[in-house]
């Protein structure tokens, strides 16, 4: 999950800042570019540029550069894999630092991983700790997710039996945090209060996660094996492949109990098309870039659904992906010739088209 720092600032103000924070930042960082897009560095494949854009490629590096950015009071925004986060069609004003810190050691003798927060869950780390015959990480096997990112979001998957859900929380001991005024902790499990999709990274978002500590049980290799090739066949026939599919993951929390995906399919949405965006055939809560897609398009594609459910089952979803950056004047949307043989192409009139739940019954 991505994470972001709001600054208020003048463009011209801005500017000089930026000017001033890539200066200070040059000893300290491999890789500083500006006007960078930012669609290839997401799951989606979707934003515009970052007017500053730099890679931390360790913790040390990740710490420095938001400390700086900080200092020179420039908006920022930490990006981990780039999954479940929609970046704006108008990019991103400040400075974006990608965290690519990597450093894994594995303690076989005493079960211990030891990730940076930049390392990818799948496949790096799991495979680090398959080969040390380590169980606990092989659940969220095909989940797109840094180690920052699933100890924000309490990472789950079900049971290898499927009988109930596997959270990232059961195997984390301890962190690694870049606290906001700029010191650094380590802190155990207890001080994340995981709940569903949650941590206290939500409630306190300028802290950093540099590094995390996942303690994990001795498992034979044969049964790692089988459960990381049966979810990745259970998932594999459940959501769009992201090599050939960009989305974000699952667009709309679950409410009631009841999964925003069911409840959409029941309104018989898989099909629905704004532009190049699209709710995939696979999941009614998985909205995939068909090509070209641009965050409007997701942006309206989203309300489309939230009032479709809304108005045929009496519930109104909420998003959980983050909006990142600058979307613009979404415009106003005509009340017709929205809608043509490729889908809902224009938007949604802002009480619903009368004839558009039907036609995308018939999707």
């Amino acid at each position: 999950m991505a994470h972001v720092e709001p600054v208020s600032v003048s463009p011209s103000e801005l500017t000089t800042r930026l000017a001033a924070l890539r200066e200070a930042l040059t000893p300290e960082v491999r890789t500083i570019r500006e006007n960078e897009p930012l669609a290839p560095y997401t799951t989606f494949k979707i934003g515009g540029a970052a007017d500053l854009f730099v890679e931390a490629h360790s913790a040390d590096e990740l710490a420095a550069a938001v400390v700086a950015a900080r200092e020179h009071e420039v908006p920022l925004f930490v990006l981990g894999l780039g999954a479940n986060i929609l970046v704006g069609d108008g990019g991103f004003r400040g400075v974006v630092i990608r965290n690519r810190a990597a450093h894994v050691e594995t303690d076989a003798a005493s079960g211990r991983v030891w990730a940076e927060s930049g390392t990818v869950v799948w496949e790096p780390l799991i495979r680090q700790a398959v080969a040390a015959n380590l169980s606990g990480l092989e659940h969220y096997a095909g989940i797109p997710s840094s180690v920052g990112g699933a100890l924000w979001q309490n990472l789950h998957f079900l049971s290898p039996d499927r009988s109930r859900t596997m959270f990232i929380e059961e195997v984390v001991e301890s962190a690694d945090l870049l606290m906001e005024d700029g010191s650094r902790e380590t802190v155990d499990h207890d001080w994340f209060d995981f709940g569903y999709d949650f941590s206290t990274l939500h409630i306190r978002p300028d802290v950093i996660v540099l590094a995390a500590t996942f303690r994990l049980a001795p498992e034979a290799p044969e049964v790692l094996t089988s459960t990381i090739e049966s979810n990745l066949e259970w998932r594999g026939a459940r959501h769009p492949p992201l090599a050939t599919e960009p989305s974000a993951g699952s667009i709309f929390k679950k409410i009631d109990g009841v999964g925003a995906g069911r409840l959409a399919d029941w309104c018989g949405l898989k099909g629905t098309r704004i532009g190049g965006a699209m709710v995939t055939h696979k999941h009614a809560n998985i909205l995939i870039n068909t090509g070209g897609a641009t965050a409007r398009d997701v942006r309206h594609l989203i309300g489309y659904v939230q009032e479709t459910v809304e108005r045929e089952q009496g519930y109104r979803l909420s998003t959980e992906i983050g909006m990142i950056g600058d979307f613009g004047d979404l415009g106003d949307v005509p009340a017709h010739g929205w809608e043509n043989e490729d889908g809902f192409t224009d938007g949604v009139p802002p009480g619903g088209h009368p004839e558009a739940h039907a036609d995308a019954e018939r999707r």
